[in-house]
């Protein structure tokens, strides 16, 4: 069965994610985002990089209104992330959190799993089914009745992560999905991420995976921009990595010589 009972709503010629000119200043004064602009096309799948306090999970959280922008517009599939559409922007904006405990609070796996599609107002045959499927997906078939605050960590995320594909957003915000996943689970994650048809905006600190799973990647650094191009071109950069505190992936450290990706300094 499909994972995604809602399509595509905007028209194709929309982007998935539209930031223009955003800014974020939170209460005590902190300026998170600064001008941010970026484009991303539906069905992209695109790594969120940089240090930290780079304004990453800031980022994400104006693509579903968990926080507005001080500055600058952000639009969804062609509709803008504004109080009126707040509710239509929140069915199509999956949003997975950096800390799985902040995302469930239900008794069982099967409720958390539930909940979203439950408020959708869909049969509760086709919810048991959506969730049936969701936790196939991520590999917890047999955790419908287990306690979510007992989980591991990496047993958390993934049904964070489960509890989102269950009500068919067309866009996934995920922020820092594989930090709590041993290296199987973080396997499992990325094949899992790979297969799926939404757009996804992934905030990490991973760069291997961000290699591995998003053929684009765009770097932030105090808030702004500093680089969006090939993910092959720009992580292999050394020189601009270490400019904004990053180091090269993994799988590249000890290799002679850097690609120059293209920049925006």
């Amino acid at each position: 069965m499909s994972m995604r009972k809602n399509s595509a709503s905007g028209p194709p010629q929309h982007a998935a994610i539209q930031l223009e000119g955003v800014a974020h200043r939170y209460p005590d004064g902190v300026e998170a985002l600064r001008g941010v602009d970026v484009d991303i096309r539906v069905g992209e799948r695109v790594a969120l990089a940089g240090p930290n306090g780079s304004g990453k999970s800031t980022l994400l959280r104006q693509l579903n209104g968990l926080l507005t922008p001080t500055a600058g517009r952000v639009t969804i599939l062609g509709r803008p992330v504004s109080a009126k559409n707040l509710t239509h922007i929140r069915r199509q904006v999956g949003y997975v959190f950096q800390d799985a405990d902040d995302q469930l609070f239900c008794p069982t796996v099967l409720e958390d799993v539930a909940f979203g599609p439950l408020h959708l107002g869909l049969p509760v045959e086709e919810v048991l089914g959506r969730v049936r499927e969701a936790l196939r997906l991520v590999g917890l078939s047999q955790f419908e009745p287990r306690v979510p605050q007992k989980l591991s960590a990496g047993e958390k995320s993934l049904v964070a992560l489960a509890s989102v594909l269950s009500y068919g957003a067309d866009v996934l915000a995920l922020d820092e999905p594989s930090a709590a996943l041993d290296p199987r689970n973080r396997r499992r994650l990325m094949g899992i991420l790979a297969c799926l048809p939404q757009t996804q905006l992934i905030a990490t600190h991973d760069l291997d995976l961000a290699w591995e799973l998003c053929p684009r990647t765009v770097l932030l650094d105090q808030g702004r921009v500093v680089a969006d191009g090939p993910t092959r071109v720009l992580l292999a950069d050394r020189a601009l990595l270490e400019k904004h505190g990053l180091e090269l992936p993994l799988m590249l450290q000890g290799q002679n010589g850097t690609v120059t990706a293209r920049r925006e300094m």
